[in-house]
């Protein structure tokens, strides 16, 4: 009997997920260790399913929130950086399931401390620096003040410090990107005047790894976030490594022909009457929309796959729901495939193309995508 699948899902390679990773690990220096970002449903891929595969290939998993790390512990006792804003609520919960929790001021180091102690934890932490990134982090002139709290809490262990670049991607200028690696070196410098050693450095994610440490080993956890899904950071360090590193797209999005019909000339399509038809058009009708995470803006300005060939968007994304444009096909039938975000045949759709039709990024695309389409992992 045939293996039923869903209406509408999204399917996962296991192959190409660890095609990437590895790809990765042979372009760093040996002994370093990596992290894989799994925030944001693993940028809309599944987190449960993304960790089921990753465990073995990872040293920690990076998450946003002690939510996610909740989410986490069900699946995985893999260690676990916690680098988004913890409020005071959460901590008790963030010490019980066990993480390497980021902290953002004096307040909360003093608070985790009293938490930690009262349960006989010693916690441990690591500290963002702002290093000329003006997000999150201490600026240089706050860390003697940090520095000196920490050593006062028994029962808090700083195991890390980090940054964030903010433009590495730019190849074309590195002035930016020089700034920050100077600024975070005078972080470590303030750091080891303090006494503090053997301390986990990261500062490099997908782009850094590429652009800046690659075979050298400067520091030592590579956070690996949109690259590990087989998306490039930017069209210039795609088109720099065409010829040494080849990432493969982890994610497929599909679902199926609803309805098939043939619509007169001068009929509009959807709401709004953005589309009127300029001839007898054969349209097929497609259960997905932007509550599925299929952006609105696509409305008259995309494509979807049907029989290995590209169909037109016609008319508005529905909340559920939108049209293609199947004219050309001589033989569709209900429940018939259709490729929304990957590959069919030799044709192919791609985040970045998706992307750039309605000017944002290319992981933005996939982790709008709802989290209740099932994943289905091949």
């Amino acid at each position: 009997m045939r293996k039923k699948t869903p209406l509408s899902y999204i399917e996962l390679s296991k192959k190409n997920l660890i095609h990437n990773i590895e790809q990765f690990k042979n372009l760093a220096k040996e002994g370093t260790k990596f992290s894989v970002a799994i925030k944001g449903n693993a940028y809309g891929h599944g987190q449960k399913e993304i960790i089921k595969i990753l465990e073995p290939y990872v040293d920690y998993f990076q998450i946003d929130s002690v939510e996610e790390l909740e989410l986490l512990r069900k699946n995985s006792a893999k260690k676990a950086l916690v680098l988004g804003y913890a409020q005071k609520s959460d901590l008790g919960k963030a010490i019980e399931l066990g993480c390497v929790l980021s902290v953002f001021s004096l307040e909360q180091v003093s608070t985790l401390s009293a938490m930690a102690e009262s349960v006989d934890v010693r916690q441990e932490i690591n500290i963002p620096i702002d290093a000329c990134f003006g997000r999150e982090g201490f600026l240089l002139g706050e860390l003697p003040k940090v520095f000196m709290e920490i050593k006062k809490c028994k029962f808090i262990k700083l195991s890390g410090i980090y940054a964030h670049f903010a433009n590495i991607e730019n190849i074309a200028d590195f002035s930016h990107a020089q700034k920050q690696i100077e600024e975070y070196e005078k972080a470590l410098l303030k750091a080891e005047k303090f006494c503090f050693k053997d301390l986990q450095t990261h500062i490099s994610a997908t782009s850094g790894l590429l652009v800046y440490e690659k075979e050298k080993g400067i520091h030592s956890l590579i956070r690996l976030g949109i690259g590990v899904y087989g998306m490039w950071p930017s069209e210039n360090l795609k088109l720099l490594y065409k010829n040494k590193i080849k990432l493969k797209p982890v994610l497929s999005w599909k679902t199926k022909v609803a309805q098939i019909k043939i619509l007169p000339k001068g009929r509009t399509v959807g709401y709004g009457l953005t589309y009127k038809t300029k001839k007898k058009t054969k349209i097929a009708i497609i259960p997905q929309g932007y509550a599925d995470g299929l952006d609105r803006r696509f409305s008259n300005n995309g494509f979807v796959l049907i029989g290995g060939t590209r169909c037109e968007i016609l008319g508005r994304i529905s909340m559920n729901m939108f049209v293609a444009n199947v004219t050309h096909l001589s033989e569709i039938k209900l429940e018939d495939e259709v490729v929304i975000l990957g590959r069919q045949g030799k044709v192919e759709i791609t985040a970045e193309e998706m992307a750039k039709r309605i000017d944002t990024i290319n992981y933005e695309i996939t982790m709008r995508i709802n989290s209740l389409l099932p994943r289905i992992v091949i």
